[in-house]
């Protein structure tokens, strides 16, 4: 029996990973907020303890859309300690168990915002963008104790999180991909899974999913 432990997991990304390793061979944890709140030590230190993680899936984000200069300093606090901050602890808390098995994979969601970050999403973009030190610095750190750590940018996906995206940034969005059309949940999910079952010895990478070149 393998554990997957999926952050965030109430989302629309973290729903759709958790379907795609519905199997008797995964024993499968996706706690939402109230179950697990990333920003949180004391509910990491706990959810975690004791808990054997083979495969981690940092997954809980939130955008905190507004430009810098009237960014609230708490607002720019939360979204670091979500995406980032969060994502980071709980990877520490898995860590000692997949070295002490010889294996494990760390699994980041950053964006293509933190390759391209668009006006209005500084503490957003920096955050993403620090999953992916973070994706290479692990990587290396921990290759040799048989731990895997990647990052996915799965790209706009229609979810509860862009819900409040105005129609008229969403088609600005969509007109950005050269395939015309946006990734879905599935898709992103579907990828993970073939990331984890069928290229063990990919590391230290991060995948953009969608159809965007950027500039």
């Amino acid at each position: 029996m393998q554990h997957l432990v999926i952050t965030g997991g109430s989302g629309g990304l973290g729903s759709a990973i958790a379907e795609a390793f519905r199997n008797p061979q995964w024993n499968i944890a996706a706690p939402g907020r109230r179950e697990l709140d990333v920003a949180d030590p004391a509910a990491i230190a706990a959810f975690f303890s004791n808990l054997p993680v083979d495969l981690l899936v940092c997954a809980a984000g939130l955008t905190g859309e507004q430009p810098l200069a009237r960014l609230p300093e708490s607002i720019w606090d939360e979204v670091l300690a979500v995406n980032f901050t969060g994502a980071a602890a709980c990877a520490r808390a898995v860590l000692p168990g997949m070295i002490a098995r010889g294996s494990g994979h760390l699994l980041f969601v950053s964006s293509f915002s933190a390759l391209h970050p668009p006006p209005g999403l500084t503490a957003y973009a920096t955050a993403k963008a620090a999953l992916l030190g973070l994706t290479r610095d692990l990587a290396a750190r921990h290759g040799a104790q048989g731990v895997r750590v990647n990052a996915i940018l799965p790209g706009f996906l229609e979810t509860r999180m862009t819900r409040e995206v105005t129609s008229r940034r969403r088609a600005a969005v969509l007109a950005e991909h050269t395939l015309g059309a946006f990734n879905t949940p599935q898709a992103a999910a579907g990828f993970i899974h073939f990331l984890h079952h069928h290229l063990p010895h990919t590391s230290g990478q991060h995948f953009q999913l969608d159809s965007r070149l950027g500039s």
